[in-house]
């Protein structure tokens, strides 16, 4: 089968090289070149949060959120066979700290999370002074956290250039610097012309609003910095009554940082206001972040459903699979496996909902929808 996939964000490459490891052909699309810097996957901070995310958004994706740590763990291997190249992560969990003055938040978080079932095996625990000290040294500023042992972190932009090099040694092809218009019952449509496939799974996120009744943008905004004089190890949340402030490691003294969720669609570069949040916040984490350099500075709109739900939309000859909001990293790969699933004619996995098209886009005649195949038995 020839499979088009409209989108080369984080959805995208690991469905062409799923796809690809199958035998299947697949050519991708997008109006980058290839590099994935205009997804919202490439900005994004890549924690594997479920406990953390569980405390703010329910259960429901508490246990889909473990199980795909566990299918992370064997993909980035298989990901190393195809491509060569070691994707950077760890398994060390996540700490999350308040100031003296909002220690009711901390003590609101673990009991949440203990409500919702989260205190077997150690998986929430609650550090005093002398134990954060011994987990993090540089949080000296803190006199308690609660770990949360079973949470993980990746490096999402060596993911995309690892999954770029597995898609080119797989036979992959790519069709870069064309916006597409239109993803339709086997064909995508770019401003350079229609390109017809077997099957067209659309994974443009936000940019398939036009065509994706219901979804909508929730725009995040994130800073990159160097912190030669910052040594932290793993994730830490800091949590404010305002705002959750988010920071994730990388290689070479760099951090991630985030914050901000408006329920805005404006893809204008971040503003003066939630530099001055992040940043400040940042300080009070640790004093060395006022020697920072800051790398960058982006923005992005998160997709997302009325339930802030992965959702899979199924017609003949075309998916759309999308809706991942802020748990991309989280639960990507559930909804992966999920899409591939239903090309075999099997149940999408939880929490991934999945719904039929209402119509074949006009673009098609009646005759053309008769002869599509349905997406259920191609694989």
């Amino acid at each position: 089968m020839h499979v088009g996939i409209g989108g080369a964000g984080l959805v995208g490459r690991l469905l062409a090289w799923r796809l690809l490891r199958a035998g299947h052909a697949v050519s991708l699309f997008d109006q980058d070149q290839g590099n994935g810097q205009q997804a919202a996957g490439f900005i994004a901070a890549a924690m594997l949060a479920p406990y953390s995310e569980a405390a703010s958004v329910g259960s429901e994706i508490l246990e889909p959120g473990l199980k795909a740590i566990r299918l992370w763990a064997r993909w980035l291997e298989e990901l190393r066979d195809d491509s060569g190249r070691q994707v950077p992560w760890q398994r060390r969990g996540t700490l999350v700290v308040a100031h003296q003055a909002d220690q009711v938040e901390l003590h609101w978080f673990r009991q949440r999370l203990l409500v919702l079932g989260a205190s077997a095996s150690g998986a929430v625990r609650w550090l005093d002074r002398t134990a954060l000290r011994q987990q993090e040294p540089a949080l000296d500023a803190f006199d308690a956290a609660v770990h949360l042992p079973r949470e993980a972190c990746l490096d999402n932009r060596a993911l995309f250039a690892a999954l770029a090099v597995a898609i080119d040694r797989l036979g992959g092809r790519w069709r870069v610097g064309e916006r597409i218009t239109h993803v339709e019952a086997q064909r995508i449509v770019t401003e350079a012309g229609t390109h017809h496939v077997d099957m067209a799974l659309d994974c443009r996120g936000f940019g398939a609003k036009a065509q994706l009744e219901g979804l909508r943008g929730v725009r995040g905004e994130i800073l990159w910095l160097r912190a030669p004089e910052v040594q932290l190890s793993r994730p830490v949340r800091l949590l404010h009554p305002r705002y959750q402030i988010y920071l994730a490691p990388r290689p070479q003294q760099r951090y991630v940082i985030g914050a901000t969720e408006l329920e805005s669609e404006s893809l204008a570069p971040v503003t003066v206001r939630s530099h001055l949040e992040l940043l400040s916040a940042l300080y009070t984490l640790h004093p060395g972040f006022a020697e920072a350099q800051v790398l960058e500075a982006r923005s992005h709109c998160r997709p997302a459903f009325m339930n802030n739900l992965p959702q899979i939309a199924l017609a003949p000859g075309v998916m759309r699979v999308n809706g991942l909001y802020r748990h991309g990293y989280l639960l990507g790969p559930l909804l992966v496996q999920s899409a591939l699933a239903l090309l075999r004619g099997e149940p999408a996995l939880a929490p991934v909902s999945v719904v039929q098209e209402r119509k074949v886009p006009s673009a098609m005649s009646a005759a053309q929808e008769r002869t599509v195949p349905t997406a259920i038995g191609l694989m």
